[in-house]
């Protein structure tokens, strides 16, 4: 689930059912082997110690191991904190945080007296999986991540809580896969079929393909034993398996053979007929090390343009000022005192040929 949503050092995350804080030491390893210049860069590391991970629960016990197992996986100050997701307000934490991660307990129900009123402005409910999912989309600022496992009924119920939902994520937000998982994974705790759900936020849309990943086996058995069913030493790297099916001409062979109109989906007898090449296990694992590296490589490429874009800001500010406070005291005037003339412009005509013919708006209108 972390790798799905790639962290960047810069995010601020959230788990609203904390636990042990498996998701922050997850989000916490993946940074460290991902983005050393958090080692390097005194402002990413200080957020990295004190801002990027933080988590709620109202066990005490819980808020003990959770804090000890983050300091014992290096990060000095956690906000790890007592809190009642589902009944305390939530003014100072709505839209705060870049990046959720959660399994929210489910199969559980509230009285209305016990729920926050503001989630249940957005979804009246007393069912606790749906009531999460309303906590997380209110936590989440726009452009925010998420990657929450969720109990089958929130994507097939008919209730209209269940629906009201549903519709939230898929048209006001981005819904961007489900990851449908059998019942066995979560044994012996826990029996009961679930799903990943991965959406940005958005608050203007932007679903337009969803991919539905029917996932019939994890590697190892669905029962309470839950043992491996291959050795390790006959394993290979997963990862080489992510990169390969993350190729553009995968991707493209792969939306060829989905079916679905609204939600395009893969059966696994279609995913299983896709070549794949099987080099030798140590082909594999050199493979998958050096994609790994390339794959660094990108993420820092990415963050440096963040940082590009902040510095051009930066400059603007320091010779211009804010546009809107004028700190240096400009001249203030109206874009039309500075120009002759303006018009709406000229384009090729409609039957104008080439590599990009031109299709003008009153052809369509």
């Amino acid at each position: 689930m972390v790798e799905l949503v790639k962290p960047v050092p810069t995010d601020v995350m959230c788990d609203p059912a904390g636990g042990t804080c498996g998701y922050p030491v997850a989000v916490g390893e993946y940074l460290r082997e991902n983005h050393k210049e958090i080692f390097t860069d005194n402002k990413l590391r200080k957020h990295f110690h004190e801002k990027l991970f933080n988590a709620f629960d109202f066990g005490s016990t819980m808020l003990r191991i959770g804090s000890m197992n983050m300091l014992l996986h290096g990060v000095e100050k956690p906000n790890v904190v007592y809190r009642d997701s589902l009944a305390q307000e939530h003014g100072g934490e709505e839209e705060r945080y870049s990046l959720v991660l959660a399994n929210p307990p489910f199969a559980g129900s509230l009285d209305f007296e016990s729920c926050a009123k503001d989630l249940l402005q957005v979804v009246k409910t007393k069912k606790t999986e749906l009531l999460f999912r309303a906590l997380i989309m209110r936590l989440l600022k726009p452009g925010g991540r998420a990657a929450v496992i969720v109990p089958d009924g929130v994507l097939f119920g008919s209730s209209t809580a269940h629906k009201t939902l549903r519709k939230m994520i898929v048209e006001e937000q981005k819904l961007d896969g489900i990851i449908s998982m059998p019942g066995g994974v979560f044994k012996p705790y826990a029996g009961v079929s679930t799903a990943i759900l991965l959406f940005t936020k958005t608050k203007s849309g932007g679903t337009d393909h969803v991919w539905f990943y029917d996932m019939q086996a994890d590697g190892k058995s669905l029962d309470d034993k839950r043992t491996g069913l291959l050795p390790p030493e006959k394993q290979g790297p997963k990862r080489d398996i992510c990169y390969f099916l993350r190729q553009p001409d995968i991707v493209a062979l792969a939306n060829s053979r989905a079916s679905g109109a609204n939600l395009p989906r893969l059966s696994p007898t279609a995913l299983s007929e896709i070549s794949l090449p099987v080099p030798p296990l140590s082909e594999q694992k050199r493979i998958a090390e050096f994609l790994d590296r390339a794959e660094a490589l990108r993420a820092k490429r990415r963050a440096a343009l963040a940082l590009l874009d902040e510095l051009t800001q930066s400059i603007f500010l320091d010779m211009f000022g804010d546009p809107v406070t004028n700190p240096k005291g400009w001249d203030m005037g109206n874009i039309k005192d500075l120009l002759e003339s303006a018009s709406y412009g000229t384009s090729e005509k409609s039957e104008a040929v080439g590599e990009f013919p031109v299709l003008r708006v009153n052809n369509i209108s």
